[in-house]
């Protein structure tokens, strides 16, 4: 698969031959991807890929061992997770960070409440997180009965949107989803994934990490599939049909090869 751009515009986030080793275990070996805004950039790759080290080194967790990450063409380094928030970067991952009986908008806010009165007297403005939460939710295609419930009555898809609703509205320019339907039904899975297309219809970046190749291809713009720590490629919508994909992903051609060794057994 050859690596495919969006008509030469500027990628929100480009990450440049990454390399992360642990002592002498190399969980990346050289990966590189691009996010364009407005762009859902697929990151597929089976169990022990990679692409939950890749993710953290691009959100500020891990610190890459050689390789670049460009915000905007800037040359950047990020020293933790809060500099990378700082920098539009906000990771949405699979246990969402949310208390399941405290409110959605608790939830949505988590300390960061809007305040009215002075000095030490400023207390949190309930009635505008409340309205704000619901007006983000109804934004994404969830009406709330009310912001008050807690948000462990919600469905695993609308605590997804929480999530999600959160990130856009604290400022995030790229979104980086970790399987944000690993765990769904049907039905949930369609709302996530109209979410996503929302999202990224607001000129966000969106790095939707999967395994689950259908999903990928209902949303997905470019796929890059990472084997072992390294690329395989990435390509373009259009470009590639989701058995394709899923051989790369299975490794598909060791498959091929070891069945030719073993006379067609496999």
């Amino acid at each position: 698969m050859a690596e495919s751009g969006n008509g030469g515009t500027q990628p929100l986030i480009e990450l440049r031959d990454i390399q992360k080793h642990f002592g002498s275990v190399i969980a990346l070996a050289g990966v590189s991807i691009s996010v364009q805004p407005g762009e859902c950039h697929c990151l597929l790759g089976d169990n022990g890929a990679g692409k939950s080290t890749f993710i953290k080194t691009m959100a500020g967790v891990h610190k890459p061992t050689e390789g670049e990450i460009y915000i905007d063409g800037q040359k950047t380094v990020f020293e933790n997770p809060r500099e990378a928030m700082m920098a539009g970067i906000a990771t949405v991952y699979q246990d969402l960070a949310m208390i399941p009986l405290m409110s959605v908008t608790r939830n949505f806010f988590m300390g960061r409440e809007p305040r009215k009165g002075f000095g030490p007297f400023k207390y949190i403005d309930f009635d505008q997180a409340n309205q704000v939460t619901m007006d983000e939710m109804a934004r994404m295609g969830i009406n709330l009965r009310e912001p008050d419930q807690a948000v462990g009555t919600l469905s695993g898809g609308e605590r997804q949107t929480v999530a999600i609703a959160r990130a856009v509205y604290f400022g995030a320019k790229v979104l980086i989803l970790d399987e944000p339907t690993s765990a769904l039904g049907v039905r949930q899975t369609s709302n996530v994934l109209a979410t996503i297309d929302k999202v990224r219809k607001k000129g966000i970046g969106v790095v939707f990490i999967s395994h689950n190749v259908r999903h990928a291809m209902a949303v997905g713009d470019r796929f890059t599939v990472l084997n072992r720590g390294q690329t395989l490629g990435t390509a373009v919508r259009g470009e590639i049909e989701a058995d394709e994909l899923q051989n790369l992903m299975a490794g598909g051609q060791e498959l091929a090869d070891l069945e030719g060794s073993l006379g067609g057994t496999v």
